[in-house]
């Protein structure tokens, strides 16, 4: 069984300034790796029409599953389910129901900016936000979220039910102090040749002991991620130092 693939597109001039730090790539990468979902692709790109419009098409082509985050605010430059529109080739209007929900929950609130937040392609299924009411939304194989965590979240979540499934992806992490990649890279590298259908990587970390590294097994065979990191276990043991099950600590 082949997983199903996944790319996230983050839209936004504050990620690309340095203003603003992304915290959703690591929750939806976590929460696709447990539907069985391979993530492949992330890439982040400014506030730009045809930018947008041309990475969501290429995205859209190369893997099953399109996520987007940002950019569906009220603002000027809150553009992204404009360009979606344009990206599929269909008209950008009102969503009936939801202008409608927004319009009898907001009232005089509900100005001409927030109706921006009920506009979207025609045909796109609005994915429910139970933090702030104004939703993201679904067209075609690609899925449009906000790009505020907490509602991110919140949208992410009500959207699982209708996302492919795969085998979950599971992970396991070995790690010890005292241990330079360099030491390990020819030893690492055969393990790899041996499993070649588990993703394996070290990752180097400092603390105020020293420095140390990590080795993660990525796969959907459980079997062979658990003799991976036996087998990277007694790697790390062998450079005399004790090896820890599990990530680092902070």
């Amino acid at each position: 069984m082949n997983n199903p693939t996944a790319a996230i597109l983050i839209i936004g001039n504050e990620i690309l300034s340095g203003r603003t730090q992304d915290e959703n790539v690591r929750f939806i990468a976590r929460r696709l790796a447990q539907l069985g979902i391979k993530l492949e692709e992330v890439r982040v790109i400014p506030d730009v029409p045809a930018r947008i419009i041309g990475a969501v098409n290429e995205l859209r082509a190369a893997y099953d599953v399109l996520f987007t985050t940002g950019g569906i605010g009220p603002t000027h430059d809150d553009i992204t389910s404009e360009c979606i529109a344009a990206a599929f080739g269909l008209p950008w209007e009102p969503h009936a129901p939801t202008f409608e929900l927004m319009q009898e929950r907001m009232g005089e609130k509900f100005n001409a900016a927030r109706q921006r937040m009920a506009t979207m392609p025609r045909g796109a299924k609005p994915i429910a936000n139970s933090v702030s009411l104004a939703p993201g939304f679904t067209i075609g194989n690609v899925h449009v979220m906000a790009g505020v965590p907490r509602i991110m979240q919140a949208m992410m979540l009500a959207l699982e039910h209708e996302l492919p499934r795969g085998v979950p992806i599971e992970m396991r992490t070995v790690h010890a102090m005292g241990v330079m990649e360099g030491s390990i890279a020819a030893a690492l590298s055969e393990i790899q040749e041996r499993f070649p259908a588990v993703d394996i990587g070290s990752y180097p970390f400092r603390r105020e002991a020293g420095w140390g590294v990590a080795i993660v097994a990525k796969g959907t065979d459980v079997a062979e991620l658990e003799e991976v990191i036996a087998q990277a276990t007694d790697l790390l043991a062998a450079q005399n130092t004790a090896p820890v099950q599990g990530e680092p600590a902070a």
